[in-house]
């Protein structure tokens, strides 16, 4: 969509602007399909534009999702208006910084913002069911077992054979691993709650302090450890084992139990092979090149976990020839 008709579809919802002051910008944001745009509308005023897809299902719930944020008041952006034959969404603009931006800060300073969206993810993992239950005609599949399943071959398509060049007949046997099977039923056996799905810095917008949730559109019904580990696993930056066992502790209240701890490993394992795939398929299919400078950090953490879970002794030793 050209800018000189958001312009116009921006004016004919906002009257009150000044037409001469309103101004679009396009935002370079992610691997996303969508197209992000601020819209200045005068000197200290600014909205975000969201063009989306609309073959895409999952982009079509993105306000109603927002809407049921803000009701439990889990804190993202306000929507201030949703064209949904054009597929827009004029939303609040919280600024540019976010979890990923403050990276080089000292810990001391991180740990506020990282406690500040575990905070925010608990009210969303906190719901009740009789709540969630509104939101599920508005949501993508619940993680079960064929979705992950689906992450793992994803992970040995794209990452494995798309970026590695690894031969199919070695795939085709580490794929059929027992345990890559067992482990996705054992996920898929545990009571689910709302997640995020992609709980990572670059999704957690700072502002005064307080974070806020963004690129919510894939939230579902899963597991609480999938959402730590997309935080805590984040290829994009670096916390230290002890800078997890402090956020961990600040999320549960306490140490948390080996059986959680065993979950969240489990949960780590298929996050990270998750984002692998999408690291090949993004930087190689969509050439978004700069999605494969994150693979080389995501293998050696994948591999650490993998390395303690039983039954993937040849996964771990094929992912350390990769290195």
């Amino acid at each position: 969509m050209r800018t000189e008709t958001l312009l116009r579809q921006t004016r004919r919802h906002f009257p009150r602007f000044n037409v001469d002051e309103v101004k679009i910008l396009p935002i370079e944001k992610g691997g996303s399909d969508r197209k992000f745009y601020r819209v200045r509308c005068s000197a200290e005023q600014s909205l975000i534009l969201v063009k989306y897809n609309l073959e895409r299902e999952e982009n079509r719930h993105y306000v109603e999702i927002a809407q049921f944020l803000e009701t439990h008041g889990i804190h993202a952006p306000r929507i201030y208006h949703h064209d949904a034959e054009e597929g827009l969404i004029w939303l609040e603009d919280l600024g540019e910084r976010d979890l990923f931006g403050n990276r080089n800060e000292p810990w001391l300073v991180r740990r506020a913002f990282y406690e500040s969206a575990l905070d925010e993810i608990r009210k969303l993992h906190q719901l009740p069911e009789s709540v969630c239950v509104e939101m599920r005609e508005h949501l993508p599949a619940e993680f079960n077992s064929a979705l992950y399943l689906w992450e793992q071959n994803y992970f040995f398509e794209n990452c494995l054979g798309r970026c590695f060049k690894v031969e199919l007949s070695k795939i085709e046997k580490l794929s059929a691993l027992p345990a890559f099977h067992e482990i996705a039923d054992q996920l898929a056996s545990l009571p689910r709650v709302l997640v995020h799905r992609d709980f990572q810095s670059q999704n957690i917008l700072v502002r005064n302090g307080q974070a806020y949730l963004i690129d919510f559109q894939g939230m579902r019904p899963g597991l609480i450890q999938y959402d730590l580990a997309s935080l805590l696993y984040d290829p994009y930056v670096d916390l230290t084992p002890a800078e997890c066992d402090e956020l961990l502790e600040h999320y549960c209240g306490e140490k948390p139990s080996a059986k959680f701890l065993d979950t969240l490993r489990l949960c780590a394992m298929q996050r990270l092979m998750q984002a692998l795939g999408a690291y090949g398929f993004l930087g190689l299919v969509k050439d978004h090149k700069h999605f494969l400078q994150h693979i080389p950090k995501a293998i050696r953490s994948l591999r650490e976990v993998v390395e303690k879970i039983d039954g993937l002794d040849l996964f771990e030793k094929s992912l350390a020839e990769l290195q």
